[in-house]
């Protein structure tokens, strides 16, 4: 009976999210126009109304998606996903892992003990970077902000394409035979293999996993939501397309390189990054460009960088940085050829 009134109460809140969805348009130009008064046309009114109509867009897409991968992610435990991915050395393996980096709810830096973990239990090099890419790359927030902001193609290609890389730099990684270059005390420590027993979830105890998962999710993102769509708010109203375009579009060779350069050195994560890189494409950046951007300040953070320096050495992080950038290039002007 308890399941069935949580099933109940989930359907009900189903359909309020439907119907607040759906009435976001209308009521943001009610407000912008009706009670602040705004005049039709200024660049402030525009920004405006881009901030008020994008940030609960944004926030009730995410509640949504999260809450879905949420109930996914309660089949997926760290210590199951490990032995998952145990003793396995084949380009299958890759695949795995970069399957099971979307739907574990980690950033670059927080997926990093589990990148330590996998090593320390036996996982292959190339498989645990498989592990290691896909996780921060391809999360429920990058996918709710691109499908907001650009559409579902966007975000579909977007989502192959993260595979492609994260697939692809395990596997050459792998190949490559560069366990040397991971620091000794790794492959020193060895993890036992823990408690056996596995927790019998109910459907009903994974609606709770996934209202749980939601919550904790918006509440770590929904700053940086408002950040990344106030800084593209302003964007949008007082950037001029010719400024970007000039030196983003896609007849600028170099562009794809140079924004994926300008971004490995940066930080940031899906939701405060792609509020902007929108704007850049609608004020005339190319979007393969744009994108370029994003996953290497997504996937080659700094932060990552330095932390990942605990437990390999310089060559193997160069080689990390190298492989991924060229396939992050490599997407970024495919997408310029697509779209």
């Amino acid at each position: 009976m308890k399941l069935h009134k949580n099933i109940i109460i989930t359907i009900l809140l189903l359909i309020a999210w439907v119907l607040v969805y759906m009435s976001l348009e209308p009521f943001s130009n009610w407000l912008v126009d009706q009670v602040f008064g705004m005049s039709a046309g200024a660049k402030i009114t525009e920004s405006v109304r881009f901030f008020i109509y994008d940030f609960p867009k944004v926030l009730l897409l995410l509640i949504l998606i999260s809450f879905a991968v949420g109930i996914v992610r309660s089949y997926f435990t760290p210590d199951k996903t490990r032995k998952t991915l145990a003793g396995k050395r084949t380009f299958t393996s890759n695949v795995l892992a970069s399957a099971l980096g979307i739907v574990t709810p980690f950033c670059s830096c927080s997926a990093i003990p589990m990148f330590i973990g996998f090593l320390e239990s036996g996982v292959p090099l190339g498989i645990t970077f498989s592990f290691l890419i896909s996780s921060p790359m391809i999360n429920e927030v990058a996918v709710v902000l691109l499908y907001g902001m650009f559409g579902w193609q966007v975000a579909l290609i977007y989502i192959l394409m993260g595979l492609i890389i994260s697939i692809s730099s395990g596997w050459v990684i792998g190949k490559l035979k560069l366990e040397k270059w991971v620091e000794d005390w790794v492959y020193a420590t060895q993890l036992g293999e823990g408690d056996n027993s596995e927790e019998q979830l109910t459907f009903d105890d994974r609606i709770k996993f996934g209202y749980n998962s939601m919550i904790g999710i918006v509440k770590k993102v929904w700053l940086y939501i408002a950040i990344g769509i106030a800084i593209g708010a302003g964007m949008h109203g007082y950037v001029p397309a010719e400024f970007l375009s000039s030196f983003m579009g896609k007849s600028n060779w170099y562009a794809v390189p140079l924004a994926t350069l300008i971004g490995i050195p940066l930080y940031s994560n899906a939701a405060g990054i792609l509020p902007i890189v929108a704007v850049l494409v609608e004020k005339g950046a190319a979007i393969g460009t744009a994108l370029s951007f994003m996953m290497a300040t997504i996937a080659l953070s700094l932060p990552e960088m330095i932390m990942l320096r605990k437990i390999l050495k310089l060559p193997l992080i160069l080689s990390f940085i190298g492989i991924v950038g060229v396939g992050i290039m490599i997407v970024g002007f495919l997408f310029n050829i697509i779209i």
